[in-house]
């Protein structure tokens, strides 16, 4: 039992570890290369006043820009990959997403509606129109799920119904409405983008984070008993409505935040727990940690290729997450059908 506990302890403290080597990675690598102790002896200046001298505009491009953006990646990777990993297991299929509710596609109709419409006259931010009509879609998808009353798959259904609406009022408001400039602006963000994000990002970011994690672990035995089903579950004993309007909530938000500040970044939350499960197995309160971990260091690594890639040129990160994600689900996909 000691080995066992040690060992486990041990694997915490790696992955841990690797998490802060990749989130140093990210913040030191970019079109300047800023060495990995500049990066340090900033970061204690700025927590614990440290004093130590460096350059000032080194220690700007980490601290104002770097770091806050590299920790964002962590957060959301974190985010979509629990998303992903709920949604799979609550409604028992493997194409299931974050975005499978129309959060993303609320999202971005509400973050075109006061772009290019100026709904707000001003005093509406981005991220609040694109939050605003995630939970906007969830609300209708849901209650369309509700009237179907055919369970999971009318969940699904209903997701699909709810993405083809918001997906053709955004296009209808962008032909109509926008300018070549905005519409520019508009195809960057729905593919993601990391490049707006500070500080204040991190600090609504973290706490959604940290609270949908905590959540998540808490229902863990409750999720191994949807894998058997929802008849399953109540034979053991698990309030199935409770738990599963819970999770579904706790995904909901975890996605809407996440997708209000960056943006729709595709494929974290669909490969990344069928990856995971391929290696840990099917118990989630090992499943949940380990896919946080995961989906965090995926997306760092791939918001550095998206900075250097093309010299000169940063794409935006939902493009990257495609290039590596599609593949990757179509090698699951071909392994599990043998």
């Amino acid at each position: 039992m000691a080995l066992y506990l040690s060992k486990r302890l041990g694997l915490i403290v790696f992955v841990i570890l690797l998490l802060g080597v990749t989130i140093l990675i990210g913040t030191s690598i970019g079109e300047i290369y800023i060495p990995f102790d500049v990066v340090l002896k900033t970061i204690a200046n700025k927590l614990w006043d440290a004093g130590y001298p460096l350059d000032r505009i080194d220690e700007g491009i980490v601290w104002n820009y770097r770091l806050s953006r590299t920790v964002i990646a962590a957060l959301c990777g974190m985010a979509l990959a629990l998303s992903g990993t709920i949604l799979q297991a609550l409604l028992r299929n493997m194409l299931a997403d974050p975005y499978l509710l129309g959060i993303s596609a609320g999202a971005s109709t509400g973050a075109v509606a006061v772009v290019v419409l100026g709904i707000g006259a001003g005093a509406l931010s981005v991220s609040f129109g694109a939050f605003f009509g995630a939970i906007t879609a969830f609300i209708l998808v849901a209650l369309l799920a509700f009237r179907t009353g055919k369970g999971n798959g009318g969940v699904i259904l209903a997701g699909i119904a709810g993405s083809q609406l918001f997906n053709a009022i955004t296009s209808f408001i962008i032909t109509h409405s926008a300018s070549a400039e905005q519409t520019r602006g508009i195809m960057f963000w729905l593919l993601g983008s990391l490049s707006g994000v500070r500080w204040p990002d991190v600090s609504l970011a973290f706490p959604v984070t940290v609270s949908g994690l905590l959540v998540c672990l808490w229902y863990a035995r409750s999720l191994d008993a949807f894998t058997f089903g929802a008849d399953s579950a109540a034979s053991l004993g698990i309030p199935v409505k409770r738990t599963y309007l819970v999770l579904i909530v706790c995904a909901t938000l975890m996605t809407a935040t996440m997708v209000s500040i960056v943006g729709a970044i595709g494929f974290v939350g669909l490969v990344i727990p069928h990856a995971t499960r391929a290696i840990i197995g099917l118990k989630h309160h090992r499943l949940l940690p380990t896919v946080a971990i995961v989906g965090a260091i995926f997306l760092v690594a791939a918001d550095i290729v998206s900075r250097t890639i093309i010299k000169g040129q940063v794409l935006p990160i939902g493009v990257i997450t495609a290039l590596v994600g599609a593949p990757v689900f179509a090698l699951i996909l071909s392994r599990r059908a043998r």
